[in-house]
C-alpha cells in the first residue's frame, strides 16, 4: 500500500520563522504548501530548493490574507495540490508599536485582520479537509497574548484572540481535529521600524530565565512536534520562550 507524505500549509512561510518551520517539516518528510503575500523570491527560492531535495514536495501561493473572500480558494488550492490537507499552521502575523491614545481604526483593522481574523476564516475553510485526514492547526501566538507588552497593545489584543480562538476550536473540533499554538518569547528580533537598541536587548535578555535569545529553529520543533508525535495534545498553548513568561 503506497503511503503518501502528509501536507502542511503554512502561510508567512517564505522568510523567518516560517521558512524554517518549512524547512524543518520538509525535512521530516512533509510535503509543503507555501504561502507568501510579498516575499516572491524568497518563497520561489525555497520551494525550488524543496523540489531539487524532494521532487514535487513543495507549491507555493501568493495571496493577501487581509482579502477574507480568497482564504477558501487558499485552501481549496493548497489541498488540490496532492489531494489532501494534514496540518494548517497560521504563521503569518503583523507587528508594530500601537500607542494606545493614538491607535487608528486603520492599525486597527490592520494588525486584528492579519493576526486573527484571516487565521479564523482559514481554520474554517480548512475544516473539512483536516477532518478527512484527522489532521490538526497550529497556531503561532507569542507570550505577549497573555502578558501584554508596552507599546503594542492592538498587537498584543489580537494575539490574545489567537489563544482563544485555539482552545474554543480544540474544544469543538475534538475528535476530529487537533488545535494547538505555539507561544514564542523573543526567538528572532523585529525588523525595519521596530528595530530594538542595544540597551533593548539588554534588557529583554535580563528578563530571559535562560538569558538567551531562542531561534526559529526551536519554534520549528515545537511545531513538529504537535504536528507528527502529539496525538493526545490538543487546545493547548506551548510556550518557546526560555522562561521568559515567569519573569515578565
Amino acid at each position: 500500500m503506497t503511503t503518501f507524505p502528509k501536507v502542511a500549509l503554512i502561510t508567512g512561510a517564505a522568510r523567518r520563522i516560517g521558512a524554517e518551520i518549512a524547512h524543518v517539516l520538509h525535512e521530516a518528510g512533509w510535503n509543503i504548501v507555501l504561502h507568501h503575500h510579498r516575499s516572491q523570491e524568497d518563497a520561489t527560492q525555497l520551494c525550488a530548493l524543496f523540489n531539487k531535495t524532494r521532487p514535487h514536495s513543495a507549491t507555493m501561493l501568493q495571496a493577501d490574507l487581509s482579502e477574507t473572500s480568497q482564504l477558501e480558494k487558499i485552501v481549496q488550492r493548497a489541498a488540490s495540490e496532492w489531494g489532501q490537507l494534514d496540518a494548517l499552521i497560521n504563521n503569518a502575523s503583523r507587528f508594530y508599536k500601537t500607542l494606545s491614545h493614538h491607535v487608528t481604526e486603520d492599525q486597527w483593522d490592520d494588525l486584528l485582520n492579519s493576526n486573527l481574523k484571516a487565521p479564523f476564516f482559514l481554520c474554517q475553510a480548512a475544516k473539512k479537509y483536516l477532518q478527512e485526514r484527522k489532521g490538526c492547526i497550529v497556531n503561532i501566538t507569542d507570550v505577549h497574548g497573555e502578558r501584554p507588552m508596552r507599546d503594542y497593545n492592538v498587537y498584543c489584543i489580537s494575539k490574545a484572540g489567537l489563544i482563544m480562538l485555539t482552545k474554543s476550536l480544540a474544544k469543538e473540533w475534538g475528535p476530529d481535529i487537533r488545535v494547538n499554538a505555539v507561544s514564542p518569547g523573543s526567538v528572532m528580533l523585529p525588523e525595519g521600524d521596530n528595530t530594538l537598541t542595544k540597551e533593548e536587548e539588554k534588557k529583554i535578555v535580563n528578563r530571559i530565565a535562560l538569558q538567551r535569545h531562542g531561534t526559529p529553529q526551536d519554534v520549528a520543533r515545537a511545531v513538529l512536534y504537535l504536528v507528527n508525535d502529539a496525538d493526545y495534545v490538543t487546545g493547548t498553548v506551548l510556550a518557546v520562550d526560555g522562561g521568559r513568561s515567569l519573569m515578565i
